[in-house]
Formats: structure tokens, sequence, C-alpha cells
């Protein structure tokens, strides 16, 4: 029979780690160089803090302080040391900062969906409203349609979502923050470019820069039924998805459109925005949308700051 190989037994030691109240003693030793004093200050005796640079020189497996009747000092360990604790101390304190402030809604991140038209107004204010507000918050911002945009809410990729209706799902809260008035886009050289205000008639057999009933559905379907119901049937000579594409069309003298209101912030040279008289005087709307069951603490305050920019929207 084949002898078996000496086989040695290995014990291993437990790996212990010191902790942070046993870094503070140290350091305030190390910065006292007397115990009393440094006692005083842990408002604690000189016996338990004796005991806790101890226990931390044990568990380095290294003297870090000489002790005399008469005085205290650094060995080289104890020197070289020092500079690290205080490092670890302040990451620490860092840290726990930041979780509270976290916890409280005053910094963090926050990850913001939105139609490209909603780039033209109210975004840029809403963004310039949380910055003054919310300095140490950092903002996400993310270009989606509608659609995709409540993939993202249900997935957690975006906190809220500046979005069209319907809005028709049990788990997602909402508020308008938008309602504004159509436009009327006009090549400058168009008869109606003089005119005064335009009415849903005027469109009437008009070559026509309709929006895409796919990408930009919510627009789409609003023309559709405002033209439906006035009887008018536009010449569709071109269909787009964007509306500064769709004003450079317009521009180009392809036909005429119609346009959110804000969309006059784009100052698209050569085309005239004319008031579109409607018996619905603001009928496109944005909602701001976000999950019930949120849990990022900054939601409150982006909700505030946006019923603010809202208010200043009606007001004006």
């Amino acid at each position: 029979m084949l002898e078996q190989p000496n086989r040695r037994l290995i014990h291993l030691r437990p790996v212990s780690m010191f902790d942070l109240n046993q870094l503070r003693c140290f350091v305030t030793v190390a910065e006292e160089l007397h115990f009393g004093r440094a006692a005083a200050r842990l408002n604690m005796t000189q016996p338990p803090l004796s005991r806790q640079i101890q226990v931390l020189e044990h568990i380095i497996d290294a003297p870090l302080l000489e002790r005399t009747s008469r005085s205290v000092r650094l060995t080289p360990a104890g020197r070289s040391f020092l500079p690290e604790a205080r490092r670890i101390l302040k990451l620490a304190e860092s840290a726990s900062q930041v979780a509270r402030r976290i916890a409280l809604g005053k910094t963090g991140s926050l990850k913001i969906g939105f139609t490209a038209a909603a780039a033209y107004g109210f975004l840029p204010e809403l963004i310039a409203a949380c910055r003054a507000r919310l300095p140490e918050v950092d903002f996400s911002l993310k270009e989606m349609v509608s659609g995709d945009q409540f993939e993202a809410l249900a997935t957690g990729q975006i906190d809220a979502g500046l979005l069209r209706p319907p809005i028709a799902r049990p788990e997602l809260a909402s508020k308008r923050v938008v309602a504004e008035p159509l436009l009327a886009a006009i090549p400058k050289k168009h008869p109606l470019a003089s005119a005064e205000t335009v009415t849903i008639k005027d469109f009437d057999d008009q070559p026509f820069v309709m929006y895409s009933p796919y990408e930009s559905r919510y627009f789409h379907d609003l023309l559709v039924a405002l033209f439906t119901r006035a009887d008018v049937l536009p010449r569709y000579v071109q269909q787009l998805s964007q509306i500064h594409s769709i004003l450079a069309m317009v521009r180009a003298g392809l036909g005429v459109s119609i346009v959110p209101e804000a969309a006059a912030s784009l100052k698209i040279a050569d085309v005239k925005l004319k008031p579109l008289k409607l018996r619905t005087p603001a009928p496109v709307e944005l909602f701001l949308v976000w999950r019930r069951e949120y849990d990022n603490p900054l939601l409150p305050a982006l909700l505030e700051v946006a019923n603010e920019v809202a208010a200043a929207h009606i007001s004006d």
C-alpha cells in the first residue's frame, strides 16, 4: 500500500479589520500627544481610549505610539499611518454626508425623457429652474417619442417624462404642464403670409407638410381631427417627424403647415407664423409623467419646480 504523503494542518487566523472609532481615537491621540486631552476631546475616559489604541495596534500588528509616564510619541509606523487614517475618516464622513443629502432629496441624479417639441420651450425653462433650485443634482436628458418614454418609465430608465397624451396607465401619475395654441406656418411669399389670422378652412387643397403618423402620431392625429371636423382636405406633399424639419420644408416653399406655439422660438427665416383661429384655443398639451411608486427622493423637488414653471406659463 502506498504511503499517504504527510499533510500539515494549516490554521488560518481570522482576519480582523479596524473600525472607524479606533481610527478616530488614534488620530485624536496623535494630534494631542496626550491621552488625557485626547480622552476629553472624545468625551470618554482614558482606560477605554488606551484599549482602543491597543486593539488597533494588535490588528495592524505594529506599534503606533510610544508611551512613557511623561510623553506620548508617534512611532515611524504611526507617522506613516496617520495621514491614511485621516483620509479614511474624511472619506467616511463624505460618504455619509452624500447619503444623507440623497435621502433628503438635495443631491443625486434625475433622468428625464422628453419629446423633441418640448425642447423648444418648457424643457429648457424647467432645467434652468431646477439647476437654480438644485445645484448639486445631475440631470440626464433623453429625447424620446412618447411611446418610448412609457417603456422607459416602466423599466426605470427614466424617472420622469415630458410627453403627449393620452396617458391611460394606472401605474403612472401625470400633470399637464403646457397647453399651447397652434400657429399656421406659411412661406414668406405665400398669399396667406399677409393675412392677420388663418383658419382651418384656409388649408383646403393647399400643399401641406404633414407630421409622420408613426414618429409624430400626436400631432398627426390632432391635425387630421381638425381637418376632418372642418371638412378640409389638404394635399400632403411630405410627412416628417421633427418640427424644425417641417419648417425647413415650409421655408423652401414646398407647402404650408401647422406647428405648436413653442416652435416660434426656432425663428426660421422666411417663414411666417400666424395665429390660427380654432374652437379650442390651446389644443396642444404636454404632460409631466412619473411612476406612482417612484424610488428617487429627488422626484418631489422636480414636481414642485415643474408646477412653478407651468404656473408661470399659464400667467403668461
